[in-house]
């Protein structure tokens, strides 16, 4: 929507925060959904409006790649308890290149993120519609980690929230809606953290295989925001996991249940 002004009208003002809601009724009148930028913050309306998706309503993606003045590696840690309580948001996130300078030579500015904290903001920041949100050539460069991607839901049955601290840090698992498969998204601030990740959500009794993607071991936000690894590992309701986050990292796990064998054969080969 932008900084539109319509008809002397501001764009938070009453009369624009009433648009959204016409938007979202002639919208459903034609079967369309919603997923709405730059528009006044949400108060939940998305439960009336069923169509009505996602909005975007703070400084999304586009914002981490502003200089100085962008998004400081903190900003998605304190968005689940303010921003997210109005309703599902569209941060636009999933970028793989950091450097800007790959696309446009001499410029500065760069994503305040790692790899695998983009990944992980796909668990921890919920919206119904996602979306990947680099160029199709990057992730053609990172199958792998692009896998994550793929393979990652949009809505959920359950969800536990395993540590959290506005501002610092937080994990959050969820379970794929309709299926058996659980999904871990774990994201902290400028300060490398370290988290023990208990994997008690999983049903009990069975086996599971978990992919994790992680910060590799001299990941950085600033220095070296595309140092990853991927690591496959039996785990069942009573494992536990160290996760190591980089400065401004984070780490993102898909879970599914072993195949017959496969969690002795992963257990064996570790």
């Amino acid at each position: 929507m932008g900084r539109i002004v319509p008809r002397g009208e501001l764009h938070d003002g009453q009369w624009m925060a009433n648009h959204y809601v016409r938007v979202a009724e002639k919208a459903a009148e034609h079967r369309i959904t919603v997923n709405a930028h730059e528009p006044v913050r949400p108060t939940g309306l998305h439960r009336t409006y069923p169509n009505w998706m996602a909005t975007e309503a703070a400084c999304g993606g586009e914002y981490s790649n502003a200089g100085p003045e962008g998004n400081p590696p903190e900003h998605e840690t304190i968005l689940p308890f303010t921003r997210l309580i109005g309703g599902p948001m569209d941060i636009t996130p999933g970028i793989l290149q950091f450097n800007l300078d790959y696309w446009e030579a001499g410029r500065k500015t760069r994503v305040h993120t790692t790899l695998v904290k983009q990944l992980a903001l796909f668990v921890t920041i919920y919206s119904p519609l996602q979306m990947a949100a680099d160029h199709p050539e990057v992730y053609e460069r990172f199958p792998d980690a692009f896998q994550f991607i793929k393979d990652v839901a949009v809505d959920w049955d359950d969800t536990w929230v395993l540590a959290a601290e506005p501002g610092d840090y937080i994990t959050i698992a969820r379970k794929a809606r309709g299926k058996d498969e659980w999904f871990v998204g774990a994201i902290t601030v400028e300060n490398a953290r370290t988290s023990d990740l208990s994997f008690s959500f999983l049903p009990s009794g069975r086996n599971f295989v978990a992919t994790l993607c992680a910060d590799a071991f001299d990941a950085h936000w600033d220095t070296n925001p595309m140092a990853y690894r991927i690591d496959r590992l039996p785990v069942t309701s009573t494992s536990t996991l160290t996760l190591r986050l980089a400065a401004g990292g984070g780490a993102a796990l898909s879970i599914r249940a072993a195949s017959p064998g496969e969690a002795h054969a992963l257990a064996v080969s570790d």
